[in-house]
């Protein structure tokens, strides 16, 4: 997780001391306390802690959608932090894709506009060979003509998790990915990012809160109060689960530091 040597062409993206505050004085609020951070290209990782522990602040800062407080955020070589906006939306547009909770589909547009739009906005020609592989991946090849609202919720987040890797990303930042989606249609659209991983190449960060899905990852990265605490290797949903517990009792600990019974982490 740490250290300064970093071979640039095995790490998609690092961070190091990257802090966030909001507010200020009494009032501050610190988000990511000197996180240092290594995301392995070709790699599926989560991002897992209790709710305010920076985990969705942790991906805002590396995919640059939120400014830094302190510290160095770089996408491959190419240092992010300290960018201009029209630099960042450009590098964004051109070498990261994004999945959401919500599928922000274009109702009036159908499958494969909604795929192809960013490309569209951005005047570029989509690659055919690997927008087809994609759409055969994903499972959407006789939804293409469909606009969302003929489409299922699973179907929806398909056609985004499309939309995200269309471009052929450096990077596909996940942010709750299956939390609008029922377990099956929630099961589906991990199994599509592991293919993602494994058959197409790509790198894939994801914060979540259920250990089920961080059990599709490589390797699952634990924050708490801000820092990074812990990490696991191929996860299973079971030791996530555990892992998450010593959360609870840690919050219980300083609840009621006084109580010697309550273990520490």
């Amino acid at each position: 997780m740490g250290g300064t040597d970093v071979v640039t062409d095995v790490v998609a993206a690092r961070a190091r001391s990257l802090t966030k505050a909001y507010g200020s004085g009494e009032t501050q609020v610190l988000a990511l306390d000197a996180v240092d951070v290594d995301i392995a290209r070709g790699r599926f990782t989560a991002v897992m802690g209790p709710s305010g522990s920076g985990k969705s602040t942790l991906m805002h800062c590396l995919a640059g959608l939120d400014t830094v407080s302190a510290g160095q955020v770089w996408l491959g070589d190419t240092e992010i932090t300290g960018l201009k906006e029209r630099e960042l939306t450009r590098l964004r547009r051109d070498r990261i894709g994004f999945m959401f909770q919500s599928f922000n589909l274009i109702p009036t547009l159908n499958a494969v506009e909604n795929i192809t739009l960013p490309m569209d906005i951005a005047g570029k020609t989509p690659d055919a060979k690997w927008l087809e592989q994609v759409i055969d991946t994903l499972g959407l090849r006789d939804r293409l003509k469909h606009r969302p609202a003929q489409l299922s919720g699973g179907q929806q987040q398909r056609v985004a998790c499309a939309r995200a890797l269309a471009a052929r990303p450096e990077l596909i930042f996940a942010d709750e990915p299956t939390g609008n989606l029922d377990s099956r249609a929630g099961l589906e659209v991990l199994g599509f990012l592991r293919e993602a991983v494994d058959d197409l190449g790509q790198t894939v960060v994801m914060v979540t809160h259920d250990p089920g899905a961080a059990a599709h990852a490589d390797l699952v990265l634990f924050l708490g109060d801000g820092r990074l605490v812990d990490e696991m290797r191929e996860p299973t949903a079971e030791a996530v689960l555990e892992r998450m517990k010593r959360f609870d009792v840690a919050r219980g600990a300083a609840a009621d530091p006084s109580d010697p019974h309550l273990p520490r982490t």
